[in-house]
């Protein structure tokens, strides 16, 4: 029985942390724009479509101001 319990939480949280991946990864490179890729990925993730707009957006370079 743990066995069962244990893997149907594991598909959940490799689930649930794939949807929210393109928000991870913004949030692991300090994007600016983490709160929009968030709202995105939350809101049109499930089309697909959203959730490469939000990954793309994530992994786009964006350029350090330094002065």
């Amino acid at each position: 029985m743990f066995t069962i319990v244990f893997i149907i939480t594991f598909c959940i949280f490799l689930a649930f942390f794939g949807y929210f991946l393109p928000t991870v990864i913004a949030v692991l490179r300090k994007k600016k724009n983490t709160l929009p890729i968030f709202l995105i990925n939350l809101f049109f993730g499930m089309t697909f479509i959203g959730w490469i707009i939000a990954l793309i957006w994530a992994l786009t370079y964006e350029e350090i101001d330094v002065s």
